[in-house]
């Protein structure tokens, strides 16, 4: 039982507060050393060495760094406007054009903090001047900033595939589908809630002097070069032309292009974005490398097989054991990050799942999809943390709860269709 109590030890010291990978190297040390002795710990550094050395994990800091600097060109502006004025006409419009948005910031940045960020700071004014619904409007731009998550080049999906042993290319071919039927039940929820609640979410008029075609052609002149991106960054992993540690170098290439292209490119600019680059992979890899020695104690005090013993005994089988197992990472989302669930849950419950014969990728796309969500849900949800810190005065925490709410059972019926239906989705 000693690793069932370290587990529980480490999720308690991380509510506390106490940071991710201290508490999990630490409380690994720990508990391994009353467990087993200081000798428990001498292959580690043979294991941080195979981290340093694994290709996969190399895309995690390019594409964090392609995200970035299309970040700071100024793209989501300019996309925001254009696609606001071509569907504002619309009733709803403005908070269908800023999900779309987010699905092709997801798609080219992967960055969920920057995204809500940069709605938050164009989109929600503009959606509050025109007496949108406060909760539609902090709903629709948590919902969309998160689609990073599930939207391939996703860094949840790069560290899924290498927990798990599955070929990153693969998840991203399956992670398509899924995302886009969410992004589309997103857009049939605002088309309906502005049905029912036409003062909720007006269209707004064209400007005079302006005509459709100008305000279409603006719109493509914002959208063409970051897809130009997404097609050629993830065309050439499909194609079999590049691995995604490839790509994604690539893909950093084209971001700086583009930021030439934007006339937005200075050395300033390059410097932050290549700061909060190394900011964001060493908090990953520090995570990970806690992480890893969290799941040495556990599963030399043998937790590993507790935790196989009880899931094996769950009713139903594979579905008993996949419905659990999404509960579980369900409820976690509520109170821990992506990071600490992808780290240490997932490693735990993989075996079990590739003993029961379920298809490694379809496992890891519902994981991705179920992740997503933790972004949304109070009270540790970080989108709503990010668009609280931009959010005008008017707009409350309470504003903010309540138009998630929506957004998080689409997530959750979305995540029940492809868990019971995925043929639908390729899988």
């Amino acid at each position: 039982m000693i690793g069932i109590v370290m587990f529980f030890v480490a999720l308690f010291a991380l509510l506390l507060g106490f940071p991710v990978a201290f508490t999990f190297g630490g409380i690994a040390l720990i508990f391994g050393v009353w467990a087993e002795g200081f000798d428990m710990f001498a292959f580690m550094p043979y294991r941080i060495e195979s981290i340093m050395q694994n290709t996969v994990l190399m895309a995690v800091p390019l594409f964090v760094f392609m995200g970035l600097v299309l970040q700071k060109t100024r793209l989501a502006e300019q996309l925001l406007e254009s696609m606001g004025r071509l569907f504002g006409g619309v009733r709803g419009g403005l908070a269908i054009s800023t999900v779309l948005v987010g699905a092709l910031l997801a798609a080219s940045t992967g960055v969920v903090g920057a995204s809500v960020v940069a709605m938050g700071l164009i989109s929600l004014p503009v959606m509050l001047k025109y007496n949108y619904d406060k909760g539609l409007a902090c709903g629709t731009i948590c919902a969309s900033g998160t689609l990073g998550q599930i939207i391939p080049p996703s860094i949840v999906l790069i560290l899924l595939g290498d927990v798990l042993g599955v070929p990153v290319g693969d998840l991203f071919q399956a992670a398509i589908w899924p995302g886009l039927v969410l992004v589309g039940a997103y857009i049939v929820y605002i088309l309906i809630y502005a049905k029912l609640n036409p003062e909720a979410a007006q269209p707004i008029l064209s400007e005079e002097n302006i005509d459709r075609k100008t305000e279409v052609f603006n719109a493509l002149k914002a959208i063409i070069p970051p897809l130009a991106l997404i097609i050629i960054v993830l065309g050439s992993i499909f194609a079999g032309v590049a691995t995604p540690t490839e790509s994604s170098a690539l893909g950093g290439a084209g971001a700086i292009i583009l930021a030439l292209l934007y006339r937005q490119f200075s050395w300033g600019m390059l410097y932050e974005a290549s700061k909060e680059t190394v900011k964001v992979t060493a908090m990953v890899f520090a995570i990970l490398l806690g992480a890893t020695a969290f799941s040495m104690a556990f599963t030399y005090t043998g937790g590993d097989y507790l935790v196989e013993e009880w899931m094996l005994a769950i009713p139903g089988e594979k579905w008993g054991f996949l419905i659990v197992t999404m509960l579980v990472i369900l409820l976690l989302g509520f109170f821990i990050d992506f990071v600490e669930i992808c780290f240490i849950i997932v490693p735990i419950v993989a075996p079990v799942a590739e003993l029961m014969g379920i298809n490694m990728a379809w496992f890891a796309i519902l994981v991705a999809m179920n992740l997503q969500t933790s972004f949304l849900t109070p009270p540790f949800g970080f989108s709503l943390f990010y668009l609280k810190g931009v959010a005008p005065d008017g707009v409350t925490t309470r504003d903010i709860y309540r138009g998630v709410m929506p957004f998080i059972a689409i997530q959750i019926v979305v995540l029940l269709t492809l868990l019971v239906f995925p043929g639908f989705y390729g899988m």
